[in-house]
């Protein structure tokens, strides 16, 4: 029996200093993570973040571990990527500004915790092989990606496959849309992890067989990468559809959100509007549309006076689509009063052809959970403002509307965060829109981060459906978007002005336009299915006498 060597005990502070460089190590690679999203777009950072955070949870060999590590890279990740929460606000931060860090950590931490689970769920699936471990890592990811779009009203805000908006790549969204991404980006990073380890293990121990695993995996991403890229690129080299004989005038006016509904100043931004509509045209030409953003009048549409009519005698004829709120008086008397955040179509005698309500509203934006919309009732002003500037919350409208525009053809209107719900694009029937336009306002979500991720996102959605899209954003980013989800015309954050410019043409619906994430949650319920009974089933017979 040979003795057994002395070793000197570990000092406890290197030991604590390990584990704390463990942990940091999590929350690094999920800033790097973070770091893919827009306005940064460092995909290639996010795709080495992410194999170092599957390496460590791979290596976690009980589900609460698992979660714990999960967790930590989740903050990183959506620490970053989310800090714009807190910009609402900072809008009046003299009375909203104590809830900005509570909404911040909240929000991440609770992001966060989809992490933690898919880790969890993966250990679990994958038992005591590491290797299964590792897989399991990319069907539960893209299930808890898939459940956050939609559990509590849904909320898909950075998602995996975003990192790849920019690049050729996300071009397959036409295909697969954002799940279809995302799952791309964890099979490469699952092959290059693969690779990393067989190759440690073949420099360390010699064996050929690992060598050969290293060559594998490394080919199998290339060939992976390369396909979606060239598949990307040729797509985007195809000749565009021609664009339609409609020159349509996006107006960002720029206003101020700390003054928007300042009675001493909601005047001049009207006219704000009213000036920037009224402007000559490229070579003398009058648009034969014209778009304002969210919310874009301080008044309301059944309460409108001589608004109505100012704001289509700007637009010299043609209709005027902006943002406005409406209201229904309750019947009978005395009972509540219903507020809409609404899109309504002025023709040239300033009435409305139609209304869209929006039907997504945003939690504690625009309603307040649990409450709706009583958020001025006694000990509940301090929401006031928040839930609209009805102060009592929005009704939320009946669902996706396709609105007939005549000449202007069929249009599929989004209001504001709606936009990042590919769900809110679906339509009942065979009917499709000829276009898409998403009417915001941005200046909720600050300068730097939030109003570019959520024109990502809208440009995803052009990709998804084929469709040109017309952006309109009070503070910008405005932009005229082609079918391929490429902006052609834009006024960049704080800008104000116009862009007048035709409207590109339309694409054939792609695959996901047509079958949207249906395919996706039924293959992942099925695989998940399977592997969860397998596991039982395993763990039954182990036990077995």
């Amino acid at each position: 029996m040979r003795p057994v060597p002395n070793r000197r005990p570990e000092p406890k502070t290197a030991g604590a200093l390990r584990r704390w460089w463990g942990l940091g190590q999590l929350v690094l690679a999920g800033l790097a993570v973070g770091l893919g999203q827009a306005p940064w777009g460092f995909w290639w950072l996010a795709l080495v973040g992410l194999v170092l955070i599957l390496h460590l949870l791979s290596h976690a060999t009980t589900p609460r571990v698992a979660f714990r590590r999960g967790w930590l890279a989740g903050l990183g990740a959506f620490g970053l990527s989310m800090l714009w929460i807190i910009e609402p606000f900072l809008i009046e931060p003299e009375r909203h500004g104590w809830m900005a860090p509570f909404a911040l950590v909240l929000m991440v931490a609770g992001m966060a915790l989809f992490w933690g689970l898919s880790a969890a769920l993966a250990v679990w699936l994958g038992g005591a092989r590491r290797m299964l471990r590792l897989w399991a890592m990319v069907p539960a990811f893209l299930a808890l990606e898939a459940l956050r779009g939609h559990l509590f009203t849904g909320f898909p805000w950075a998602m995996l496959g975003h990192i790849w908006i920019d690049t050729p790549i996300g071009q397959l969204a036409a295909l697969g849309g954002a799940l279809g991404l995302s799952l791309l980006a964890l099979v490469l990073a699952v092959l290059l992890e693969r690779a990393g380890q067989a190759f440690d293990a073949w420099r360390h121990r010699a064996k050929p067989r690992a060598w050969a695993m290293t060559a594998l995996s490394l080919a199998l991403v290339g060939a992976l990468l390369g396909a979606g890229w060239f598949w990307g690129e040729a797509r985007l080299a195809q000749p565009a559809p021609p664009a339609r004989d409609l020159l349509v005038r996006l107006v960002q006016p720029n206003a101020d959100q700390a003054l928007k509904w300042d009675p001493r100043h909601a005047e001049a931004l009207f006219f704000r509007h009213l000036d920037l509509s009224a402007a000559p045209g490229p070579g003398g030409r009058r648009p034969d549309l014209v778009v304002w953003p969210e919310t874009a009048v301080p008044f309301f549409l059944d309460s409108a006076g001589e608004g109505l009519r100012m704001a289509a005698e700007s637009a010299g004829g043609a209709p005027l689509l902006l943002g406005i709120q409406r209201r229904e008086r309750g019947a009978p008397p005395g009972s509540a009063t219903a507020y809409f955040n609404s899109l309504a179509v002025l023709d040239a005698q300033a009435a409305p052809l139609a209304v869209y309500d929006k039907h997504h509203l945003v939690p504690f934006g625009e309603y307040v959970p649990l409450i709706g919309q009583y958020a001025d009732r006694p000990g509940l002003g301090w929401l006031s403002g928040f839930a609209a500037q009805a102060l009592l919350g929005y009704t939320p409208g009946p669902g996706p509307r396709l609105l007939d525009l005549g000449a202007a053809g069929r249009v599929l209107p989004l209001i504001c965060y709606e936009a990042i719900f590919p769900r809110n694009l679906r339509l009942d029937g065979p009917a499709r829109p000829d276009w898409l336009v998403q009417i915001t306002n941005d200046a909720w979500f600050g300068t730097r981060i939030g109003p570019f991720q959520h024109l990502a996102q809208a440009r995803l959605r052009a990709i998804e459906q084929g469709l040109p899209m017309v952006r309109v954003a009070n503070t910008g980013v405005s932009a005229m978007i082609d079918a391929r989800g490429q902006v052609m015309q834009a006024l960049g954050m704080g800008e104000q002005g116009v862009i007048d410019a035709l409207l590109p043409g339309a694409r054939p619906a792609p695959p996901y336009a047509r079958l949207g994430d249906a395919p996706w949650h039924l293959a992942l319920l099925l695989v998940l299915g399977f592997w969860a009974l397998l596991r039982l089933r395993i763990k039954q017979l182990t036990r077995a006498p």
